[in-house]
């Protein structure tokens, strides 16, 4: 697999798990314009750290902040903070690599 190869999808994010052991899961993540539903926000038991290798992003936080995330940015997310996705990018589409773990 080409980590640069997908097919764009404006309806659904696509997600392949690229690897997946006891306390740790490698994900890759294309998302063509998707976001969180209103009002919802990620809860997890697992950390998160993500890069954005092609497009843009928002992350929003349940007290109101915001990270607007450019090709090549990174962000960690421990567990249990509340976030979501408000924005991706249809042109190009957001390419995300995540790596979820617990300690």
């Amino acid at each position: 697999m080409n980590f640069f190869d997908y097919i764009k999808d404006y309806d659904n994010e696509v997600l392949d798990i690229l690897h997946q052991g006891k306390n740790i899961r490698v994900e890759r993540i294309i998302s063509c314009g998707q976001s969180s539903p209103e009002g919802f926000f990620y809860d997890q038991e697992e950390h998160e750290w993500v890069l954005l290798l092609q497009g843009s992003a928002k992350i929003g936080y349940d007290n109101g902040g915001e990270i607007t995330l450019q090709k090549g940015d990174s962000l960690f997310i421990p567990a249990h903070v509340k976030h979501r996705v408000n924005y991706t990018s249809k042109d190009p589409c957001c390419i995300w690599l995540c790596v979820f773990y617990k300690d």
